[in-house]
């Protein structure tokens, strides 16, 4: 996983859950455009850490960049290359 330098984490976090048809059209777009970025997303199932699924077990798929909530359902694209300079 690629970290951006002096992050404790990776750059971008997709959190979702098994079974999620949201979740699986959102790590496909994630991974095309983290791709484009030369990185790579963390995907972490929220139902695998209780303090994920009290925060975000009602919205997934969840973006994280840097840490910091980006969108959620669906990846908001063009927000997302202009974050990552992409734009």
């Amino acid at each position: 996983m690629t970290s951006d330098p002096g992050s404790a984490g990776p750059r971008l976090r997709l959190l979702t859950r098994a079974g999620c048809h949201l979740c699986e059209v959102a790590a496909e777009t994630l991974g095309r455009i983290a791709g484009e970025a030369g990185l790579v997303p963390e995907t972490v199932d929220v139902d695998a850490d209780p303090a994920l699924q009290a925060e975000f077990g009602d919205r997934v798929p969840v973006i994280l960049l840097d840490g910091r909530e980006h969108s959620y359902f669906t990846v908001d694209v063009p927000r997302l290359r202009r974050d990552l300079g992409l734009a």
